[in-house]
């Protein structure tokens, strides 16, 4: 495709969208297929997918596209009427969750909808209001839950940050990011009912967290009478080598919320909890949506999780990640602006600065890297609290030759710099 017939495109795009709707990239890439890993444009110029959690199984995975077909083709309809799909999907689920107490499930259809069922959950268990997150966090566009997103909204006198712990800049103990924390439940109108985030704490750019950090704070909220929202929408799913996040970072959390990859592309996300929260939580809401807990739902849910358990990908993420990890340290003496390489399984972020003795955030530096990959067919993104993290989250199924592949791809890039 042309680059007058993108920008015809993208036009038609801004006319039916509204002109402000995000587009990656300098020149935004049309694409129409995907097979695996790989995405192809209008060209037929194929992409190595290193960014998209949702087609966690690959793209255009058979065994799921079946699933869903049969789904639609027998029967699709609300949640009022008994299913045995959606009941064995919750089953399977919690079934999951090995460590803490995790025993029912509120299916929605949006990571937005169902943090927002955690969060009202944690009020109408605790009786109080009062919710905390990091200073860089990002967890849906609702108006409750977006008033957490990076601090952009107006005060809340309700919702409280504190900024997110990491050992790669100042403070790196502990201590300081858990006095920040009683400092931000103690600023709360209200008294707390949560703290929420996600366990490796993605948006803020898969910081390394200073040792103890994750229990005291959890020991800390509960003193306070909260309850721990583990945000898993993109941690979870084997992502990390562990099938949730929490299991990585040392946290037990009452309520757990998945989302993007559970459904590969199929609307499915949930709110996990103990039975007595989510008995709660449907007592005072009589919670009812329309495309939750639906057959359709049910049989792509059931297709990926029959997927990541037959081809061990929780075990490929643990695997593949940490040579990709190990390739990606190894790198970084190729250029005074690769600042940090950190991560967990397959989801990994190079940081990009000025250069290493200042640290200081260099987003356009990794804004350049991000498309001169593209150019290469490498599908990566920019991310993290300054924007300076180069974000990789491929497809589970992303194998040792694809790593291969990404690292050659890399060391021309910087080696370009």
């Amino acid at each position: 495709m042309d680059v007058t017939a993108v920008d015809e495109l993208i036009a038609r795009r801004d006319r039916a969208f509204g002109a402000g709707a995000q587009l990656f990239y300098e020149t935004p890439l049309h694409l129409v297929r995907g097979e695996g890993v790989w995405v192809f444009d209008a060209e037929g110029r194929r992409y190595m997918d290193m960014y998209n959690n949702v087609p966690c199984v690959g793209h255009a995975r058979a065994e799921v596209a079946q699933a869903i077909g049969r789904a639609q083709a027998t029967l699709n309809t609300h949640n009022r009427y008994l299913h045995e799909g959606a009941i064995a999907l919750a089953e399977r689920l919690v079934g999951l969750h090995h460590g803490p107490k995790i025993e029912s499930v509120v299916f929605t259809c949006s990571g937005t909808e169902a943090i927002e069922v955690a969060l009202r959950m944690a009020r109408f268990a605790t009786g109080r209001r009062g919710i905390v997150a990091t200073d860089a966090t990002y967890h849906g566009n609702s108006e409750l839950v977006g008033g957490l997103t990076r601090t952009e909204h107006p005060a809340n006198p309700q919702l409280a940050t504190f900024p997110f712990p990491q050992t790669y800049r100042e403070p790196t103990d502990a201590a300081a990011y858990l006095a920040a924390l009683e400092g931000a439940i103690a600023a709360l109108e209200g008294g707390l009912a949560a703290l929420i985030l996600c366990p490796i704490l993605a948006n803020e750019g898969l910081p390394d967290v200073p040792a103890g950090f994750m229990a005291a704070a959890a020991e800390r909220v509960r003193a306070a009478g909260g309850l721990i929202i583990a945000d898993e929408v993109q941690a979870g799913y084997g992502r990390t080598g562990r099938w949730w996040g929490y299991e990585l970072a040392g946290l037990t959390p009452d309520i757990v919320v998945t989302g993007k990859p559970m459904g590969a592309g199929v609307p499915l996300a949930a709110a996990a909890a103990s039975r007595p929260l989510v008995e709660g939580f449907r007592a005072a809401t009589r919670y009812f949506n329309t495309f939750a807990s639906s057959p359709l739902q049910a049989a792509a849910g059931m297709a990926v999780l029959d997927v990541i358990e037959a081809e061990d990908l929780v075990g490929n993420a643990g695997r593949v990640g940490a040579a990709l990890k190990a390739g990606l340290k190894a790198r970084a003496g190729q250029a005074d602006f690769i600042g940090d390489v950190r991560g967990s399984g397959l989801f990994i972020g190079i940081e990009m600065v000025a250069d290493k003795a200042d640290k200081a955030a260099d987003r356009a530096r990794a804004v350049t890297v991000v498309n001169a990959l593209k150019d290469k067919g490498f599908l990566t993104s920019n991310a993290g609290a300054a924007g300076n993290v180069v974000k990789i989250r491929p497809p589970l199924v992303f194998s040792d030759a694809n790593a291969a592949e990404f690292l050659a791809a890399w060391d021309e890039v910087i080696g370009a710099f």
